[in-house]
């Protein structure tokens, strides 16, 4: 019986797309970093520089976000000034918030220096906030924009996740895992705090794979008096300590959640409120891959005459959403998490 032939697994054997076209003629896109920093943004970044250049596209650096653009901070950016920085956090391009930009004559001036530059269409990595800022921008002078969902709070319509979504959540759940040794070496109840603004996807997220006692989300506002009976039966149940998760959005916070406990059983709580540390940190592989992607995706928009639209990715494929449903529809928490977070919590 003869043997079946070696299988090849040489570059050239393996298959590969085709080369993508550029039906609308782009010869150089900008791109800027806006709002709250967010792990893998730099991975973006990278990723529309090396798409860019890889098609024959020049592309300029906006830095210090929409700030920047309109006090004219721009330069032309290369392969070369990316390298090295998939692994980092925060934001080589620099973000800041901008209360000119917010005003007709802001938006007009940063809209003069991309026509100086030459530039075909804007890349815009951020949130909700700086999509709006990108919306406004093209409406009012008809430069195209595209949109790279970035930012840690998972709560923008159009893509299942956001670049830094992952690494917040590694970065919560290991204070989580700090903070749990140390309730039950104490006997303590600790209440945590985590990010997201008016989003409870990594407070969901972290209780399930913390094994949290009880998590509060802004999506479901139930009365913090609630815990005091969870708490009552951990106790019954055995329990010296339990790890309550609070999103921030939720009305009341975690210092609210605190007092109910204390007042409700007179057992000692304390309050961890996790804060930025969240947003920083090398970016877990996830956010990686989710970067390089969403940044790949942001140029062939571009290159194929999009504008207006996110870039998102939705059960492993890309799609493109309307930049204005990304903040007007509603993302909602998974509903099957938040019943398993309840079932698994006895």
């Amino acid at each position: 019986m003869s043997e079946a032939p070696p299988v090849s697994v040489f570059p050239s054997d393996l298959p590969h797309a085709e080369p993508h076209g550029n039906p609308a003629g782009v010869r150089r896109v900008a791109v800027l970093t806006s709002g709250g920093d967010a792990p893998g943004m730099n991975a973006a970044i990278r990723a529309v520089v090396r798409t860019a250049t890889h098609h024959g596209i020049e592309v300029v650096g906006v830095r210090r976000g929409f700030s920047g653009l309109h006090r004219g901070d721009l330069r032309l950016i290369g392969p070369r000034d990316v390298a090295n920085t998939i692994q980092r956090g925060g934001t080589v391009l620099l973000t800041a918030r901008s209360k000119t930009w917010r005003t007709p004559e802001g938006r007009a001036l940063g809209a003069e220096h991309l026509r100086e530059w030459g530039v075909d269409g804007l890349i815009v990595i951020g949130g909700d906030g700086s999509f709006r800022g990108g919306h406004l921008l093209q409406e009012e002078h008809g430069i195209p924009v595209v949109g790279v969902p970035g930012t840690i709070d998972n709560d923008l319509y159009g893509t299942d996740h956001t670049i830094g979504y992952f690494t917040a959540v590694e970065t919560a759940l290991d204070a989580v895992d700090k903070l749990r040794d140390t309730g039950a070496s104490h006997e303590r109840i600790f209440v945590i705090e985590v990010m997201g603004r008016h989003a409870g996807h990594i407070a969901l997220e972290v209780a399930v794979a913390g094994g949290a006692e009880e998590v509060f989300i802004p999506e479901d506002p139930k009365p913090a008096s609630g815990v005091v009976q969870t708490v009552k039966e951990s106790v019954a149940k055995g329990k010296a300590s339990s790890i309550i998760i609070v999103a921030e959005g939720y009305p009341g916070g975690a210092q609210g959640v605190a007092d109910a406990i204390e007042a409700g059983t007179g057992l000692e709580t304390r309050v961890s409120i996790l804060g930025h540390i969240q947003r920083g940190g090398s970016p877990v592989s996830s956010d990686r891959v989710l970067a390089s992607r969403l940044g790949e995706a942001a140029v062939y928009a571009l290159m194929d005459g999009a504008s207006g639209v996110m870039v998102g990715r939705m059960n492993g494929e890309i799609a493109h959403t309307p930049l204005r449903e990304t903040w007007e529809r509603r993302k909602d928490v998974s509903r099957d998490l938040y019943r398993c977070a309840k079932t698994l919590s006895v």
